[in-house]
């Protein structure tokens, strides 16, 4: 059956699928443009047409992954409802025992980065989109009151850096950690990182829910 023909950017959106596809089941050191071109029965020179080298096809594959995740991080964040809803769900999303992208994908692309300038240059715009949205809506939660945050950018840093490495923890060492134990550990970090405090007679501060399993973490205000 003769392929569909397709215009630029359907092409170039296939082979951005097929090459993440790739780098998950064989890592991004060892996949080539060949195995791309043939996943999808093209011929490679078809793949260099559109991506000159096999760095350049990797950096845009990982680009690709990460945008259609920023998108759905700002609609979490854009949502009409408070800041602390509104991180607490980015953050559970993004978080290693939530549903964002493949972590498989993410630990492979940062080991090769730290050799390919291409792909560096791709993460690390994408790393400080991340950070940047967080560090926005913690900016909002303490405008409103809901939270006490000094440095909402060096929060949004220290919270990816926990996610990050909790992620090394769960995909590279299974059974090092539990996701429950993990996903325990981000909702305390979270609470805390935002100044959240535990008030008798209950779990709002200043109208604020406040997780069940982080409540002991703060004094009762006096």
């Amino acid at each position: 059956m003769a392929r569909v023909r397709l215009s630029v950017a359907e092409r170039r959106e296939e082979l951005l699928r097929a090459a993440i596809e790739q780098i998950e089941a064989r890592g991004v050191a060892a996949v080539r443009i060949a195995d791309v071109a043939s996943a999808l029965g093209v011929s490679n020179a078809l793949v260099l047409y559109h991506f000159s080298t096999k760095e350049k096809l990797v950096a845009a594959a990982f680009a690709y992954a990460a945008e259609d995740d920023l998108a759905h991080l700002r609609k979490l964040l854009g949502r009409r409802t408070s800041a602390w809803r509104r991180l607490r769900a980015a953050v559970r999303w993004y978080a290693p025992t939530g549903q964002a992208k493949g972590w498989r994908l993410w630990i492979e692309g940062w080991a090769v980065a730290l050799r390919e300038p291409a792909l560096r240059d791709v993460a690390k715009q994408l790393d400080q989109q991340w950070k940047a949205a967080i560090a926005e809506v913690i900016t909002e939660g303490v405008a409103a009151g809901e939270f006490r945050c000094p440095d909402p950018a060096a929060t949004a840093l220290r919270l990816t850096a926990l996610l990050d490495g909790l992620a090394v923890q769960l995909t590279s060492y299974p059974g090092a950690l539990s996701r429950a134990r993990a996903q325990e550990w981000v909702d305390e970090a979270l609470a805390r990182e935002v100044g959240l405090e535990h008030q008798e007679g209950g779990g709002v501060a200043h109208g604020r829910e406040i997780p069940s399993r982080v409540r002991h973490l703060w004094p009762v205000a006096a």
